[in-house]
């Protein structure tokens, strides 16, 4: 659970994590008993904690494909990640992938710790795609097929312009968007969305991950990854390396916000494919990453702790976000919010501050034509009269906690 300063200092987060714990316990309960199926969800759980809950919401059919649709790109991800393996070993690996998932010996040992065990025991997750029907097992090998080609071409290439930059974005999960739209097609629960706004969805996701994970990337050892394009660094630095080191701080900063820029390019596109969503756990277990990833962009934009460090979305928070997530209402309301965050970070001597204020009065105008915003209480902007009380109520929770644990530990009296 969340430490227990961040929870003194957003005393209404602990329900919510409270709440978070007793679902992740429980969906820890619900691992199949067949030995593949037990071994998917199992390493489900630890590549993607937060992904492993909100997956147990769908319906069982679907919930199988997802899964195993996840842990097939999860490891053609790691043959592309490791930077370790010879690029003339990589590329045919990558471009053969979609046929490996049919073979129930295949397996290559590559990545660290449990990627390293998908990798070695990759045999449970083909056995596992080869009991999904023909539908899910069809969208699931031409999604693979078309990202181990595309991630291939990336290798032997540089992400040189913002055209090759939303080029790998499509090819590393613009892709998955298109893919999960094709199984939920499938699964019956909703009318196939357009590449267009599934493309956008990946886009949205990927292009966060990749601002937020810069330092990482780019320490990467023996080969630094690089993602971010050079049409954007290169109006700041010589180097896109030469961002982490403190004398480029004001540039380096100035870039971070370009690249947040370009990123919020794909919020409406999302919010339209999610107002489209009919189910209401396909809609849940689309809607909570793309809240996270708004939250995430408002939290490192003009943030110089993007190059020095993780910055993340604090626990508590994100326990707040899988809870009252439940409608669109709630998805405007928390892009608004966030949206006004990172709109009051915009500094007017910024380079790109009228094109960021441009995209951020988009995102927000749309959600106030939801006419949604005005029935909902924001937990993204808090009220110190809410952190109070809130306060209150855990600091007796806690002096009961205290005074139950005394009294069961103090000698009976003879």
């Amino acid at each position: 659970m969340g430490s227990l300063g961040a929870i003194l200092k957003h005393p209404d987060d602990f329900y919510p994590l409270l709440k978070l714990k007793f679902a992740a316990r429980h969906a820890e309960k619900q691992i199949p008993p067949e030995p593949h199926w037990a071994f998917c969800y199992s390493m489900l759980h630890k590549v993607s904690r937060s992904f492993g809950l909100v997956i147990q919401q769908l319906d069982a059919q679907l919930r199988d494909a997802v899964c195993i649709f996840y842990l097939v790109l999860r490891a053609l991800d790691t043959v592309e990640d490791d930077t370790s393996i010879p690029t003339e070993v990589k590329v045919p690996i990558l471009m053969a992938f979609h046929r490996h998932i049919y073979d129930k010996d295949w397996h290559f040992s590559c990545g660290t710790k449990e990627y390293k065990v998908l990798m070695d025991e990759f045999h449970h997750v083909s056995n596992a795609f080869l009991e999904l029907g023909s539908g899910f097992q069809e969208a699931i090998e031409d999604i693979t097929m078309r990202m181990g080609a595309g991630m291939a071409k990336f290798i032997c290439k540089e992400v040189e312009t913002i055209d090759d930059y939303d080029e790998y974005c499509h090819y590393v999960a613009g892709l998955v968007g298109l893919g999960l739209s094709k199984l939920f097609h499938a699964s019956g629960a909703e009318d196939l969305a357009t590449d267009s706004l599934s493309n956008s969805m990946g886009l949205f996701l990927q292009k966060t991950n990749i601002i937020r994970d810069y330092l990482e990337d780019i320490n990467e050892i023996p080969k630094s990854r690089m993602f971010w394009p050079r049409q954007i660094w290169s109006k700041y630095v010589d180097k896109l390396e030469n961002l982490k080191y403190e004398e480029n701080s004001a540039k380096a900063v100035q870039c971070l916000n370009d690249m947040v820029t370009n990123a919020l390019l794909h919020a409406e596109d999302c919010l339209k494919y999610m107002s489209n969503l009919r189910d209401p756990a396909i809609f849940r277990f689309c809607a909570i990453p793309q809240i996270m990833a708004i939250g995430t962009l408002a939290l490192c934009f003009n943030n110089i702790q993007v190059f020095r460090g993780v910055v993340k979305m604090r626990r508590g928070l994100t326990a707040k976000v899988i809870d009252r997530t439940k409608t669109m209402s709630d998805v405007y309301g928390a892009f608004f919010d966030f949206s006004c965050l990172l709109k009051s970070k915009v500094d007017n001597n910024d380079p790109n501050a009228t094109k960021t204020l441009s995209r951020l009065e988009a995102i927000q105008k749309t959600c106030k034509e939801s006419g949604t915003l005005s029935k909902r209480k924001s937990y993204i902007i808090e009220s110190k009269s809410a952190h109070n009380s809130a306060l209150i109520a855990i600091i007796f929770i806690i002096l009961a906690i205290l005074y139950a644990y005394l009294s069961s530990n103090l000698p009976n009296n003879q």
